[in-house]
């Protein structure tokens, strides 16, 4: 049999990892390692359970979820990040996925959605309700883009060119729009797409716009 996914559940009400446990105790391949109460103790906690994933809601007592992620990057991160938060501030989730969290749910769309999202993490993929991903994407809206000066500071990673294209997919350019933003081929253009994504090791546009966030290339 294959090895579970061990899970550790962090919220301040019982209530909600008692419902959220009786949902995923339905996964044959998912356990239950533990759970927490308030964020003090999460860091530890996890290791304690030899947790793979946390779902993690940001309002704890004593230390909050961005407190408990911030700890997780000076330490190093002991397990998989999911946010489970009632709130879907674009402030919130940006800072969030800055922080390292592989995967953001809002609690009215979780019982649709963290089952999806724990195994799509667990495969080492991002997962975003599609709420979310809604308001991650209104972030580069093209009726109000607001590019950073920073797109054409150097970049160890990409060429000043890689870096304007990877601005414009996150602001939602289509490649022909791209093409004639900066007077290039069409075919150029994917060209760039596809060298971007291998130099990142990145797979959709969420993870470009991910990367954007993490290096200031976007003022949202």
């Amino acid at each position: 049999m294959a090895d579970k996914i061990k899970i550790h559940l962090a919220d301040d009400h019982q209530v909600l990892i008692d419902g959220l446990t009786n949902l995923l105790q339905t996964v044959p391949n998912f356990e239950i390692a533990g759970s927490s109460l308030n964020g003090i103790t999460i860091y530890d906690d996890v290791i304690k359970d030899q947790a793979d994933i946390l779902v993690l809601d940001i309002s704890m007592p004593q230390k909050d979820g961005i407190e408990v992620l911030k700890e997780f990057s000076q330490k190093g991160f002991p397990c998989k990040v999911i946010i489970l938060s009632s709130y879907d501030d674009l402030k919130i989730i940006k800072e969030v996925m800055k922080l390292g969290a592989k995967g953001y749910l809002t609690k009215k769309c979780a019982g649709e959605n963290i089952i999806e999202a724990i195994d799509a993490v667990y495969q080492d993929q991002e997962y975003y309700s599609d709420a979310v991903r809604e308001k991650i994407f209104s972030m580069f809206s093209q009726n109000n883009p607001k590019l950073s000066k920073n797109i054409y500071t150097e970049n160890p990673i990409l060429s000043p060119r890689e870096m304007e294209i990877i601005t414009l997919i996150c602001l939602e350019y289509s490649g022909k729009e791209i093409s004639e933003q900066l007077f290039i081929s069409i075919n150029t253009v994917e060209t760039h797409r596809k060298n971007i994504m291998k130099k990142l090791n990145i797979k959709n546009t969420i993870g470009l716009v991910k990367y954007a966030l993490k290096n200031n290339l976007i003022n949202p």
